[in-house]
C-alpha cells in the first residue's frame, strides 16, 4: 500500500505543468486573436482579412480592377480571398502548435 503512496510526489509535478500547459495554450489563443493573415485573389482584386482564429476581420475590392457590375465574378473573387487567407491562418496555428508542443516536450501533432 505504502509503494503506490510513493508515485503521488510525481502528482504534484503533473498538475504544475497541466496548469502550465493550460496557461500557454490561453496565451496562444490571444496570439491568434490579434495576428492578422491577408491573401488575395484575381491578381490583387480583392484581399480578405483574418485573424488566427480564422475570423473574417476585413474585405478590400480594388474598384480600379474589378467591374462591381459583375456580382457573380465579385462574389467568386470575395470567397477565394477568404478560403486563402483562412488557409493561410489555419497553417499559421498549426505550426505555432508544433513548436508549442516541442516546447512543452510533448509528441508532435498532440497539440494539433
Amino acid at each position: 500500500m505504502f509503494d503506490a503512496l510513493k508515485n503521488l510526489g510525481g502528482l504534484g509535478e503533473l498538475m504544475k505543468q497541466g496548469r502550465l500547459m493550460k496557461e500557454k495554450m490561453a496565451a496562444m489563443q490571444e496570439e491568434f486573436g490579434r495576428k492578422e493573415i491577408t491573401a488575395d485573389s484575381g491578381d490583387g482584386r480583392v484581399t480578405a482579412t483574418v485573424n488566427g482564429r480564422l475570423e473574417l476581420l476585413q474585405i478590400r475590392i480594388d474598384q480600379s480592377k474589378v467591374d462591381t457590375s459583375n456580382v457573380d465574378l465579385l462574389a467568386n473573387l470575395i470567397t477565394t480571398a477568404v478560403r486563402a487567407a483562412q488557409a493561410r491562418a489555419a497553417e499559421y496555428m498549426k505550426q505555432e502548435m508544433e513548436k508549442a508542443a516541442a516546447d512543452m516536450g510533448l509528441p508532435p501533432g498532440l497539440l494539433s
